[in-house]
C-alpha cells in the first residue's frame, strides 16, 4: 500500500528545500515522524520463532497524531473509556462551520481560535437547550474539532455529539423531541455571536471583514444512528481521524499523487491529482498546534459533572433495564502497535515469536 510516507521520502527534501524556512516547528515534527514512522529509526524489537528460527522486525511507531499509520488501538481505548460515560439513549450529530471570510484569521492563530471554536460551539448548544421549549435541561457535548475537506483544502468545524436529552436541577432526565433537538438557525445566530465575542476578548487587534457577521453561518444537526453500539462505532470514525489514510492514495509518480476522495452526500469515488509539493502542503496545514485538545468535553459530559452524570445513567438504565459499566475498571495503556511476543511465526506456522534482541532509537536532529 502506497502512504504519505511514500510521499514524503521521495519529494520531502525538494520540498524542505524550497519551503524549509517557512514551515512552523510542529510541521517539521510531523514531517519527521511520519517519515520515519515504524521504520530503524525509532528502534524496535527483533523476535525470532522458537521452531524454525524465522526473525520478524518490529519497529516502533512516532505516535505523533497527524500520522496515517498510528492510532488504530487508541481509538479502540478511547471507546471504551466512552463506554463508561454513554447514556442509552438516541444522539443527535451537530455540526458547526466557520465561513470562509474566517478561515485566514483562524489559521494565523490557531492555538487560541480552535478553542474558541469549539466553545462557542459547544456553549450555544447548551445555552439553547437549556430553554424549557426544546429541552429544557443541561445537555452533553462531545466535540471533536476538524480543519479539512475531503480534498485536504482547510475547512475548520466542528462535529458534536449530544444525547437526546438533558438533566434537570433536580435530577430529572428531560427527553428531547422525537427527531427534533434544538432550532438550527437560532443555534447558528447563537454560535455565530459567541465565537464574535470570544475572539474579540481573546484576539482584540485581530482583523476580521465585517461581512463574516452580517451572514448566517452553517449549522447542521441531525439524528445518529439508533443503539449504543451505533453510536460508539460512528464516533470513533471522528476522533482519530487524520486529514488523509493511506488507502485512499492511488499513485505516486512523476512528482504527481493521486488520491480518491468522496463528495458529502455522493457515495460515489472521485480521484484528484495534485503535484507532491501542494500535496504536502494541504496535507501539513492540518496538523495541530502544540497543546490543542482535539476532543472535548462540555456540560454534562465534563468531568465536572461525572458524579450527576453517574447518578443519570443509573436512572436511564433503570427504566431501560440497560446494564451499567463499571465504574471502577482499571484504565490500562495500550500501545499503538502491540508487540508480536505471542503470535505465531509467518513463515513456519507452527513456532511462536520470542523477542530476542532490542533495536536502539537511532539519534536524529530536533525537528
Amino acid at each position: 500500500m502506497l502512504e504519505v510516507a511514500d510521499i514524503f521520502r521521495r519529494y520531502g527534501e525538494a520540498y524542505l528545500d524550497t519551503y524549509g524556512a517557512k514551515l512552523p516547528p510542529r510541521h517539521r515534527r510531523a514531517f519527521q515522524d511520519i517519515l520515519h514512522c515504524r521504520t530503524p529509526a525509532l528502534g524496535g524489537h527483533l523476535y525470532a520463532c522458537d521452531h524454525c528460527g524465522h526473525q520478524v522486525y518490529s519497529y516502533h511507531s512516532c505516535r505523533n497524531r497527524s500520522c496515517p499509520k498510528c492510532h488504530g488501538d487508541d481509538t479502540e481505548a478511547w471507546l471504551e473509556k466512552r463506554r463508561k460515560e454513554l447514556l442509552p439513549v438516541e444522539y443527535f450529530h451537530v455540526v458547526f462551520t466557520l465561513p470562509k471570510e474566517l478561515r485566514e484569521p483562524v489559521r494565523s492563530h490557531p492555538e487560541i481560535c480552535y478553542g474558541i471554536l469549539m466553545k462557542a460551539a459547544a456553549q450555544s448548544l447548551i445555552k439553547l437547550a437549556a430553554d424549557p421549549r426544546y429541552v429544557g435541561g443541561l445537555i452533553g457535548v462531545l466535540a471533536v474539532l476538524h480543519t479539512w475537506t475531503r480534498t485536504l483544502l482547510y475547512h475548520p468545524h466542528v462535529h458534536c455529539l449530544v444525547p437526546a436529552g438533558g438533566v434537570s436541577d433536580d435530577q430529572e432526565w428531560l427527553p428531547a423531541r422525537k427527531k427534533y433537538l434544538v432550532p438550527v438557525k437560532a443555534l447558528s445566530r447563537i454560535f455565530r455571536g459567541m465565537f464574535r465575542d470570544m475572539v474579540a476578548k481573546e484576539l482584540p487587534t485581530l482583523m476580521i471583514p465585517e461581512v463574516a457577521w452580517k451572514q448566517e453561518w452553517v449549522v447542521y444537526c441531525k439524528p445518529t444512528f439508533q443503539g449504543a453500539d451505533n453510536v460508539l462505532a460512528y464516533l470513533g470514525r471522528y476522533v482519530h481521524r487524520i486529514a488523509i489514510t493511506n488507502s485512499r492514495i492511488l499513485s505516486i509518480k512523476d512528482g504527481q499523487v493521486t488520491f480518491r476522495y468522496q463528495k458529502c452526500g455522493d457515495s460515489r469515488w472521485k480521484t484528484m491529482t495534485l503535484s507532491a509539493h501542494e500535496f504536502m502542503r494541504r496535507f501539513l496545514q492540518h496538523v495541530l498546534p502544540k497543546g490543542t485538545h482535539k476532543v472535548r468535553y462540555y456540560g454534562l459530559w465534563n468531568p465536572a459533572n461525572r458524579g450527576r452524570l453517574h447518578q443519570v445513567q443509573i436512572l436511564l438504565a433503570r427504566d431501560k433495564s440497560v446494564p451499567l459499566h463499571e465504574r471502577d475498571l482499571p484504565e490500562e495503556e495500550i500501545l499503538a502497535i502491540p508487540l508480536p511476543s505471542e503470535k505465531t511465526c509467518p513463515h513456519c506456522g507452527k513456532g511462536i515469536l520470542v523477542l530476542i534482541d532490542r533495536i536502539p532509537r537511532q539519534g536524529r536532529a530536533p525537528p
